[in-house]
């Protein structure tokens, strides 16, 4: 569930351009551009994220909630999310040894190691490049979001459009309203429902239609927008038994830019 999280959310950003003036592709050109540029820039800097999960009984009643707190921290100079409490508590002392394990497994990286995690990376960011062909844009008018003016979108699914990737599959089954910064093309926020079923991962999981998405972002230096909030309502089947509704809220804050990106680890790398 975390990874279509995270996939729906960095798909419809990437819906959220598009403006009677310019052409659509020369728009999503340009958000394509800004968020590379935002990504990239992310890598420089630390953060907090807190992720509160509710999962939900048949009649939406609460039946568990979990929140995890991680705080961004460099190791060899790279981001990497250290837990640091679980549901208001400190982490017992099997949990911070388990995190301390990763942190010596990416301290310990290997050169090839690091070109393997880096090609997945990229792998799993790649498909956001058939957004301009996967989807209409059509422009709704401008609203302020936080002081600045946005373009107020609709994204539509293309007819007949054939992803070039599994990942892309999705692309036909989501439609949303964005919010698109006038002046950067940053991301300011973005609705979006699931209007078809879709598989899941690798299990026998179907997100089901109705499931909905919230996503925020935050300027935080100019041409740079990075997340401020993702809220998920999602209704799930697996092995066709409904079984799995959730909400989750993932919240990013206390940006800053890293003026000391070894402060984990100042091991040289292993040959």
């Amino acid at each position: 569930m975390r990874t279509f999280i995270m996939l729906m959310a960095a798909s419809t950003v990437l819906m959220a351009q598009g403006t009677g003036k310019l052409d659509p592709r020369e728009i999503v050109r340009r958000s394509i551009v800004t968020g590379d540029r935002s990504y990239k820039a992310g890598q420089e800097y630390t953060y907090t994220e807190s992720d509160e999960e509710k999962h939900l009984g048949a009649h939406g009643h609460v039946k568990s909630t979990q929140v995890e707190v991680s705080k961004v921290i460099f190791i060899n100079g790279e981001p990497f999310e250290q837990l640091v409490e679980r549901n208001g508590r400190p982490l017992t002392a099997a949990e911070q040894k388990k995190e301390q394990e990763k942190i010596q497994k990416r301290r310990n990286e290997s050169d090839s190691q690091r070109a393997a995690r880096l090609r997945k990376e990229k792998s799993e960011r790649a498909f956001l490049r058939e957004v301009p062909d996967a989807f209409d844009f059509k422009l709704a008018g401008e609203e302020p979001v936080n002081g600045r003016l946005a373009y107020v979108l609709i994204a539509t699914p293309k007819t007949g459009y054939q992803p070039h990737s599994k990942q892309a599959n999705m692309f036909s089954k989501v439609q949303g309203k964005l919010w698109v910064d006038k002046e950067e093309f940053g991301w300011a926020k973005i609705d979006a429902q699931v209007i078809q079923p879709f598989a899941m991962g690798f299990f026998l999981a179907r997100v089901q239609k109705g499931s909905q998405i919230h996503f925020e972002q935050i300027r935080v230096a100019p041409g740079v927008w990075l997340p401020k909030k993702i809220d998920v309502a999602a209704d799930a089947k697996v092995m066709f038994v409904k079984n799995y509704d959730m909400n989750e809220v993932i919240t990013y804050s206390n940006y800053q830019k890293a003026s000391n990106k070894t402060e984990v680890s100042s091991a040289k790398r292993p040959n």
